[in-house]
């Protein structure tokens, strides 16, 4: 077995767990042991997974092999399955990882302004900005559009990070964006390795890559809005 075959495996092994794990804390009650517990689970298997795309990135970029020889048009090949894929690792590595430490460090925001967490955060930013010029080198709009959605995410975490005041509840707004979107980038990522076996007339098809950005958006933007709505009501009691 070749070791990007072995990679397929595991990221599958460790995507499936994430991706069913990820609706329980969605449906379940916030801060429940539930929640918590199923929340962890798919953070770790999405860390994992993401970890395994960054491997299955560089080698679709700098193996040995020739990846997918059906596709002709190579540029767009390590676009989407190179430099996306490597953006879309970091990306979910970034999302977990803040998702987690914002909640971790709730009562001192100073903490997440160490080089530890600004480092990964740093290295979404400047894999995006990879990607989306990429993406409009080879005249791709789906990779600009992840790009941008990578971009966007990074800024506002970066406004609360070093916000001078913010509320209290403020960090369970933030937790919940960032997980959202950690599922957004494995979703997507996950259908750059499976969607090419399924369906591969309908690969470069960016319908389908939308979706899970789609159907994520409309999440944060609810929990956006409901959190906004229990931070007025504290507001209102203090």
């Amino acid at each position: 077995m070749h070791l990007f075959e072995l990679l397929i495996i595991l990221h599958v092994a460790a995507g499936a767990t994430g991706l069913a794990a990820f609706w329980v804390p969605v449906a379940t009650g916030k801060g429940s042991k539930t929640h918590r517990k199923w929340g962890r689970i798919a953070c770790y298997g999405f860390m994992v997974a993401g970890v395994l795309a960054i491997a299955m990135a560089l080698l679709s970029l700098y193996g040995p092999e020739e990846r997918i020889p059906s596709i002709t048009d190579r540029e767009l090949f390590a676009g989407l399955f190179g430099w996306m894929m490597l953006y879309l690792g970091l990306l979910t590595l970034g999302f977990a990882d803040y998702g987690l430490s914002v909640v971790k460090h709730s009562q001192s925001r100073a903490e997440l302004r160490r080089p530890r967490y600004q480092v990964v955060m740093a290295s979404v930013v400047i894999s995006a900005l990879w990607c989306g010029y990429f993406g409009v080198r080879v005249g791709h709009p789906l990779m600009q559009l992840v790009a941008g959605v990578g971009l966007i995410a990074m800024f506002m975490q970066q406004v609360f990070v070093w916000r001078a005041t913010v509320s209290p509840v403020d960090y369970k707004g933030e937790h919940f964006r960032a997980l959202i979107g950690m599922g957004i980038s494995a979703y997507t990522a996950f259908l750059s390795v499976g969607l090419i076996r399924l369906v591969p007339d309908q690969v470069f098809n960016p319908l389908i890559w939308a979706g899970p950005s789609i159907i994520g958006v409309g999440l944060i933007i609810y929990f956006t809005l409901q959190t906004k709505s229990k931070s007025k009501r504290a507001a209102i009691k203090a």
